[in-house]
């Protein structure tokens, strides 16, 4: 089998001169096998190789992960792909026909994530119990949207669908498009993490692997603890525009400013809305109404000089491009980390939710080539 990763020009140079580059990461000597694509499991994967695992991307022949099609380019494959997969391997390999070859990858890893429908790898002899029966301390992860049992496993969804179907969605006044895949990375790559780590440590008693169905939807409900609290202890169970973080309070609202910006407004307890009030010329009482016509006679930098240097819990709504060259982003080193495409080209590298003490140091990792069909 062959394994190909692209060469990076600058990346031996900024490893070798990164102080620390060398120090042992949590997962070093644990080996992936990744059969997943687009975003949770590769994510999650990431993770792992962030914190020292080496992780071996299983792709198809020719075309690989769907994910390296997409616009824009970061050189020869995707500015997604180039992001989530650094510091990964590939293998091309048409499961349908060869997957019986990758059994002696499977006896020498510790963990095996896939992200197909149910049932699909069963097809392939890549099933947990076939997978175990080679290697009964393998840590078999598989990440789906419904997960491995129940009348809707086999449904075709996309995080929009579940954020529908778990009550998520629901809860906003008038249900849109959420600006982030929420199902996908808080319910599926973050959850896969956590229960992986757990399954490792596991191993360490029992000396033996294990089944871990993560699914994107079920995790979903953990969001809305306050409501299923309120529920199910005194059947008020949330209401969109209702609630308290769902639009029933002035003090957790986004209010549109004279200029057309916007301003997120949380002073939720007693201390910030004082602070809020009294700066806006407002009683404690204020409605939300109230609070969105005063916020409305000027523009947002007036109100933020307002607030300057009081708890009060506000921000002016900014753009992605902003938040980046924000000096506070920036003094934290959040973009430290590069990443190179297949042009060797560097730029910023994803932020993972590592430590400083588990991740990787600062320095250029670069994202696996297509390798050539076994």
């Amino acid at each position: 089998m062959e394994f190909e990763d692209i060469a990076c020009p600058q990346a031996a140079s900024v490893a070798n001169a990164t102080p620390g580059r060398a120090r042992a990461q949590p997962l070093s000597g644990i080996r992936v096998l990744d059969f997943s694509s687009l975003v949770p499991g590769p994510l999650c994967t990431l993770l792992l190789a962030e914190a020292g695992a080496e992780v071996t991307k299983i792709e198809r022949p020719q075309a690989g992960d769907e994910m390296r099609g997409y616009a824009p380019k970061a050189g020869e494959d995707s500015a997604n792909f180039v992001l989530l997969n650094r510091g990964k391997k590939s293998i091309a390999i048409d499961l349908k026909t060869r997957a019986q070859e990758l059994h002696a990858l499977i006896g020498e890893s510790d963990l095996l994530i896939e992200q197909f429908r149910p049932g699909v790898m069963a097809r392939l002899g890549l099933d947990y119990e076939s997978v175990r029966a080679i290697n009964p301390r393998i840590i078999y992860c598989a990440i789906t949207g419904y997960g491995q049992s129940g009348p809707q496993a086999l449904e075709a969804a996309h995080d929009l669908n579940y954020l529908a179907s778990t009550g998520l969605l629901g809860l906003c006044r008038q249900p849109a498009l959420p600006p982030a895949l929420i199902a996908d990375i808080a319910g599926g790559a973050y959850p896969a993490v956590i229960n992986i780590l757990l399954a490792l440590r596991q191993r360490d008693q029992t000396g033996q692997g294990c089944m871990l169905d993560v699914s994107m939807a079920d995790n979903l409900f953990t969001f809305q603890y306050w409501g299923l609290g309120a529920g199910w202890a005194a059947q008020q169970w949330p209401q969109p525009g209702a609630d308290l973080i769902s639009g029933g309070t002035p003090r957790y609202q986004v209010y549109r400013a004279a200029d057309g910006q916007y301003l997120a407004v949380a002073p939720l307890e007693e201390k910030f809305w004082r602070n809020f009030t009294r700066r806006l010329e407002l009683p404690e009482t204020a409605s939300a109404e109230q609070v969105a016509q005063a916020i409305a006679r000027h523009d947002a930098a007036h109100w933020q000089a307002r607030f300057a240097g009081i708890d009060v819990c506000v921000n002016r709504v900014v753009a992605l491009e902003q938040a980046v060259n924000d000096p506070h982003f920036v003094q934290r080193g959040l973009f430290a980390h590069q990443v190179c495409g297949a042009d060797g080209v560097p730029m910023p590298a994803l932020p993972v939710p590592l430590s400083g003490q588990f991740r990787a140091a600062p320095g250029l990792a670069h994202a696996p080539k297509l390798a050539s069909t076994v």
